[in-house]
């Protein structure tokens, strides 16, 4: 039996396993934001090279998380602009990590985007 498997496997051994990806929270928090942004979890997907089944679980258990969180709607001036402002932070933060890992897969010398 061990003979057979041998066999198969070096019959077909341009077959290769495909390691599963894992993605950590920042990342999937900045696939959701950039799902939002473009308006569209295909455009998304297709930019990051993933899923969109993936962006579409993570933007469920985004808005899950949003839902769960109380919302106090007497916050003063100051707590208000505090709010506005590390959103606006953390959208220029993905913005950031964007534009660096746009970079470095464009400033590989692999030859894949020579032409663009």
């Amino acid at each position: 039996m061990e003979t057979f498997f041998r066999q198969i496997w070096e019959t077909n051994s341009n077959l290769t396993m495909v390691k599963r990806r894992v993605y950590d929270e920042a990342f999937k928090g900045m696939a959701v934001e950039l799902s939002y942004a473009k308006g569209s979890i295909q455009d998304a997907a297709r930019e990051l090279g993933i899923d969109p089944g993936r962006i579409r679980k993570w933007r469920q258990r985004h808005q899950k998380n949003d839902q769960t969180q109380p919302v106090n709607a007497t916050l003063s001036d100051e707590q208000q602009q505090i709010r506005r402002l590390q959103r606006e932070l953390r959208e220029a933060q993905m913005e950031r990590d964007i534009l660096k890992k746009a970079v470095s897969i464009f400033s590989r010398n692999d030859g894949k985007y020579s032409d663009l």
